[in-house]
């Protein structure tokens, strides 16, 4: 009677080739992907066993397949139900680095797209290592211009980045400390020179509004940033900028200074100034009747026109101790004498009327 020899897990592992040497926490392997489920990918590792990878370990933004060649990193090689844990984020880190660190010394310019955001910047993962872009990093384009820094409103500008594919350069990487910041600012400044180059004062420009505060709005000019400030807005005394532009319109301005890298910009004076023909009707010595809007301790101010302001100093309102708050109310109207018109300066002088 013949014996049959029981056949051993060791046997088994020769039959099933490859590399049957044992695992160590942080070793690489190599192995294909068996399913691919919501929160975990499992891996077949041949003679080595099956591998387990959890959500978190698979790393940002990869789409794994059935049959598909993967690289891991061993977080522990036998877990309690002799699974092998592995890591596809770490894997990538360790290789990504190498790559990370190249295109940092070339100072080359990459492609991103952020998984998250806070308030103080973007996160962003790039072959497999984790980095930063910090908000004073961003272009024009997409720096988050809000009225009085409102942290929620910049969070939000913030989140609508996220998936956004952005060109940056590695402003800094450092393996030993797990540090990599992006810079979409520098990236951009390839050719930013070129482009001002062609521009002069005095230029008719097309730009978003990317940004409205309480002192103007920033404009974005094919990659340039440009201030509109707030009296450049109209002619007309503007005392909110949100009043006239809103983020996202498209605006013609004219270029007024160009300042190193930004430009500062004029919406109004792409119009006709209606100061200018309104004060022609004006002359030195004229009888004018004006209303009182606004009054302070140096004279007050007079509408003697839709578009023209003029201004009564208080040597001119007949004594020497005279009181602007005593002889003026706001709205009402009165009658002054032209002593002079500054054109030049849009500037229009009054005398009380004796």
């Amino acid at each position: 009677m013949s014996t049959t020899k029981p056949v051993t897990m060791d046997d088994l592992l020769q039959n099933a080739g490859g590399d049957t040497s044992p695992l160590s926490q942080g070793d690489a392997v190599e192995g294909t992907v068996l399913s691919v489920r919501k929160h975990e990918v499992w891996v077949d590792l041949g003679a080595r066993g099956v591998g387990f990878v959890p959500r978190r370990e698979i790393g940002f933004g990869r789409n794994l397949e059935e049959g598909e060649s993967v690289v891991a990193s061993v977080v522990d090689p036998e877990m309690d139900d002799g699974y092998v844990l592995l890591s596809l984020r770490k894997a990538a880190k360790d290789r990504g680095w190498d790559e990370v660190i190249r295109s940092f010394e070339a100072g080359e310019t990459v492609e991103v797209s952020a998984y998250d955001a806070n308030r103080g910047g973007l996160l962003i993962e790039l072959d497999g290592v984790r980095g930063f872009m910090p908000v004073s990093q961003l272009s024009a384009e997409h720096y988050p211009r809000v009225s009085g820094a409102d942290k929620d409103e910049i969070l939000e500008r913030l989140h609508a980045l996220i998936g956004k594919p952005l060109r940056v350069r590695i402003l800094d990487a450092d393996r030993k400390q797990n540090k990599l910041i992006f810079s979409e600012k520098e990236a951009i400044k390839d050719g930013l020179q070129d482009r001002l180059a062609k521009l002069t004062v005095g230029d008719k420009v097309s730009g978003v509004i990317t940004g409205v505060v309480d002192y103007g709005a920033f404009v974005n000019v094919e990659g340039i940033e440009g201030l509109i400030h707030i009296s450049e807005i109209s002619w007309d005394r503007v005392s909110s900028p949100a009043d006239y532009v809103k983020v996202g319109d498209r605006v013609d301005a004219k270029i007024i200074a160009i300042d190193r890298e930004r430009l500062s910009l004029s919406l109004k004076q792409l119009t006709e100034d209606p100061w200018s023909k309104q004060a022609e009707k004006f002359n030195k010595g004229d009888e004018v009747e004006g209303t009182v809007t606004r009054i302070t301790p140096f004279g007050a101010f007079i509408q003697i026109s839709p578009a023209v302001e003029a201004l009564v100093h208080i040597t001119e309102l007949g004594k020497s101790d005279a009181d602007p708050d005593k002889l003026f109310k706001l709205g009402a109207k009165q009658k002054f004498i032209i002593l002079e018109i500054d054109k030049e300066n849009r500037k229009i002088s009054l005398s009380l009327k004796k």
